[in-house]
């Protein structure tokens, strides 16, 4: 049974994903709550993030 031993990351890179989700979702629902036309669409890419990075992590953790 091999071991695999993971690199230690800086807090920036552990948290880098976090953030960008976070303010893709917070800038998408202001948007949202703000206007229509190109708003809406902006709201909806925004809000997709979430849930793109699901099935992302999913495939990045197989490898």
């Amino acid at each position: 049974m091999t071991q695999h031993r993971r690199s230690r990351q800086s807090l920036g890179a552990i948290f880098a994903a976090p953030l960008v989700i976070a303010v893709a979702s917070a800038v998408a629902l202001v948007a949202a709550l703000t206007g229509d036309g190109w708003r809406d669409i902006l709201s909806w890419v925004g809000l997709a993030v979430p849930i793109l990075a699901v099935p992302w992590a999913m495939l990045a953790r197989r490898t």
